[in-house]
């Protein structure tokens, strides 16, 4: 069972979060008093185990058909993912595939995307972090827990600033729990000064004694594997754009490293009778267990659902075409490909040679229904979320989202060596080669390792570690992260998938990147209630 964190976690929003409003918009609230919660350690663990379930964590969770926030922010602003149906009535979707998100028309859109990150900061994370940093609060409470505790609400706050600085660029730093209205309306920090506070945060976590384990070895608790994932992945975007500080190179090789190294994590493997030759056996594969596996020691950082407290809502809905609702095979009311992939990302792939992109794998274009019908569904659609027991009689479903998997470590590692060394190293070549090798259907580690040790140029190498981790996690809301701090952009080049600039590239709707619509706009209602926010951001 899976509910290690729920209940606590449910218990702790109503008392909370029940009579709060969006931040930097009202007078915050708080149903609950200092002098009357944390004097346990039950208080302690309710108000960290909230952080599990709002925030970055619940923007992958699909509300509608229309998608999710993290679909929003990561997927349909690249212009490479589509959802044909979803977007005829939710018009935001075409105007972040057209560029032209408005603040005023997509004003409440904006609010939704900004208030539910800073609620977890303010209202939670440093609720915790004052409290628990208090001299007699929860006095039941070892060191030792008491330390682990703090380590999830700074990781938290972290991976919420992580998820804000992404979208909007300069935002906020709030760094207290607000009691009162002194200090609400808060200027900007730069991008810089917000990446100085992440990596702030997530010192203290990497320090905080999290227990080495993958993440469901750990009652599905943040682990020490979590943090260091997160940390490497910040150092990444520091690396890039804007911040361009090249020096976290080094140290997000450091972070990657430590995982890799460690016997703790491990990547799945085709399980026993798998056999690349034969399709029939392809159901014994690593991605199979990938899609219907919650326990691998490849799991870093996962969304938690449980199918009787917080199931994935219409996730699976997404692997099927509209008319699937015409067949009166599934349980749920619509069915929408919310994550299309657009055919420049297909051509990512070797379609002969790359396990994923057969069928049902990460993609699959028909359903055989009990009756022996063939549905077929005219294209590539996403494989990646389907859950038959849901679909066809319980409409709940529950297989975990994976945020970081220690594939996109190896991946990570890869690029983060080369590009601090500026030089292709056996080390960089045999990361990259370790995820292609896990896919090919006819290349031994060794033949795989000598193709990519070919690769001498830094750059070239670098895009084909791009293109690789597109392969690897495209259904795992990756894409425009790597995008924006990369500036390369996925295009056909020369009959072939590679990249181009993406200051003046154009996406599939025929919108031209510029500086200006790299980050999303702050929505006028956010604007409205903070006017600090029209002022030009803290530099130091």
């Amino acid at each position: 069972m899976k509910k290690t964190i729920c209940y606590s976690a449910i218990a702790v929003f109503l008392l909370v979060i029940s009579s709060c409003n969006d931040f930097l918009e009202e007078t915050p609230k708080s149903s609950i008093t200092q002098d009357r919660f944390f004097t346990s350690s039950s208080d302690a663990y309710s108000a960290v185990n909230i952080l599990y379930r709002k925030g970055f964590m619940n923007a992958m969770s699909s509300g509608s058909y229309t998608g999710c926030q993290l679909m929003y922010s990561t997927g349909y602003r690249t212009g490479l993912i589509d959802n044909p149906v979803g977007r005829g009535n939710n018009m935001f979707i075409t105007r972040m595939q057209q560029m032209n998100v408005d603040p005023i028309t997509d004003g409440s859109t904006m609010q939704g995307i900004w208030s539910n990150p800073y609620e977890v900061i303010v209202r939670n994370a440093n609720f915790v972090i004052e409290n628990l940093n208090k001299t007699g609060n929860c006095p039941e409470l070892t060191d030792a827990e008491r330390e682990q505790l703090l380590g999830e609400a700074h990781f938290f706050r972290a991976l919420n600033y992580y998820y804000l600085v992404r979208v909007f660029g300069p935002v906020p730093i709030v760094l207290n729990y607000y009691t009162s209205l002194d200090d609400l309306y808060v200027r900007r920090s730069s991008e810089t000064l917000v990446y100085k506070q992440i990596m702030a945060d997530l010192d203290i976590a990497l320090a905080a004694g999290l227990p080495e384990k993958p993440m469901p070895e750990n009652g599905f608790r943040i682990s020490h594997a979590s943090v260091l994932a997160l940390a490497a992945d910040v150092c990444m975007s520091m690396a890039g754009y804007p911040v361009l500080d090249q020096s976290k190179y080094a140290l997000a090789a450091q972070y990657a490293k430590e995982l890799i190294g460690s016997s703790a994590y491990a990547l799945i493997q085709h399980g026993d009778g798998f056999d690349a030759s034969n399709p029939a056996t392809w159901d014994k594969s690593a991605y199979t267990a990938l899609r219907t596996s919650d326990n691998e020691k490849e799991y870093l950082l996962v969304r938690e659902y449980d199918t009787s407290i917080s199931n994935a809502n219409e996730q699976p809905t997404w692997c099927l075409p509209y008319e699937a609702v015409t067949w009166n095979i599934f349980k749920y009311p619509v069915y929408v490909n919310a994550w299309h992939p657009h055919l420049i990302l297909h051509a990512a792939y070797d379609v002969n040679d790359d396990l994923r992109f057969q069928e049902k794998q990460y993609f699959h274009s028909s359903y055989t229904d009990a009756k022996g019908t063939v549905h077929d569904f005219g294209g590539k659609y996403a494989y990646f979320w389907w859950e038959e027991e849901a679909l066809l009689s319980t409409q709940r479903a529950q297989k975990d989202i994976c945020v970081y998997r220690l594939s996109e470590i190896y991946l990570l590692a890869a690029e983060a060596l080369a590009r601090s060394g500026n030089a292709v190293t056996d080390e960089a070549a045999g990361y990259l080669a370790t995820i292609k090798a896990r896919a090919s259907l006819s290349k031994d580690y060794n033949t795989v390792l000598n193709e990519v040790k070919a690769i001498t140029d830094t750059e070239t190498f670098v895009e084909e570690v791009l293109a690789e981790k597109i392969r690897e996690t495209l259904f795992e809301f990756k894409l425009w992260t790597d995008i924006a701090r990369t500036r390369k952009y996925p295009a056909i080049v020369n009959g072939k998938f590679g990249f181009v600039p993406l200051i003046g590239a154009k996406n599939p709707w025929d919108a031209t990147y510029t500086e200006s619509n790299l980050y999303f706009p702050l929505g006028e209602p956010v604007t409205q209630r903070n006017p600090l926010l029209n002022e030009p951001p803290l530099t130091e």
